[in-house]
């Protein structure tokens, strides 16, 4: 998994999977899933962070496996 952060355009990628990007869908204004040639979910991508995440603090993200 990677995830990258564009300050300057305010937007979060997250990378799931090495797959091929086949198909994007917009869920919600600014949020997109991007799918594999399996229908399955390889990448996420946040436009306009700062308004779709509340209280966003993205120089300091935190990973938890439970």
């Amino acid at each position: 998994m990677n995830i990258h952060y564009d300050e300057k355009i305010d937007a979060l990628y997250i990378h799931l999977d090495n797959s091929d990007i086949i198909e994007s869908e917009e869920i919600k204004p600014g949020i997109i899933f991007d799918f594999n040639e399996d229908n399955k979910i390889v990448g996420i991508e946040i436009l306009n962070v700062k308004a779709n995440l509340p209280q966003a603090n993205l120089k300091q993200i935190q990973f938890e496996i439970v």
